[in-house]
């Protein structure tokens, strides 16, 4: 189950990005188990990751990165070219509180 952000958070969110570095990459093996696991912990610990997905068209980007969101749960804050920004809430210690609205 995905998480739906209003345009405030979202925006709130985009602002703690940017300053981010990308966490993760895809590479040519695509979404492998291995890679969902990491991602799973990279967001349990951090909840805001960028990740860096490596396809050559649009279409394939979009692809892995709508596999991603399945996969995790995450909702998709912000994509921009190669790099895409998940959040998900922490299940344990929460860091980021979303403004409400």
């Amino acid at each position: 189950m995905s998480i739906v952000l209003t345009s405030a958070q979202n925006r709130f969110l985009r602002g703690i990005a940017h300053d981010l570095k990308a966490l993760l990459q895809i590479g040519g093996k695509g979404v492998t188990p291995a890679f969902l696991a990491e991602l799973d912990e990279v967001l349990e610990r951090h909840e805001l990751v960028k990740v860096k997905v490596a396809a050559e068209d649009r279409e394939a980007r979009d692809t892995l990165i709508g596999e991603l969101i399945q996969a995790s749960g995450a909702a998709l804050v912000q994509r921009i070219g190669h790099v895409a920004v998940l959040y998900r809430p922490a299940k344990e210690k929460r860091q980021i509180v979303l403004p409400r609205g």
